[in-house]
């Protein structure tokens, strides 16, 4: 355990930010297997929802620095592949 007081400071503000970003990557895990669920429901407009739904949290982690731009930018091109192949 620290004894400095800014660092004691540091340790609960980093506990702070380590619960809200495990929060934020919880939630876009499940949008993200949802948008999945539909798809192999085989319900577009489920799917089309769901994909807008997914992009918005995946571009929110993204700027919020809880998960990489090109991360984000990756899986909503697959998203968007597997979106486009339903319709196909």
């Amino acid at each position: 355990m620290a004894n400095i007081k800014s660092a004691q400071k540091r340790i609960k503000v980093t506990q702070v930010k380590t619960l809200r970003n495990k929060m934020v990557k919880s939630s876009l895990k499940t949008t993200i297997k949802k948008f999945e669920a539909s798809v192999v429901g085989g319900n577009a407009e489920e799917a089309k929802v769901a994909f807008s739904n997914t992009v918005k949290a995946l571009d929110m982690a993204a700027s919020k620095g809880i998960i990489h731009k090109n991360m984000a930018a990756r899986k909503k091109s697959r998203l968007a592949a597997k979106l486009n192949a339903m319709n196909a």
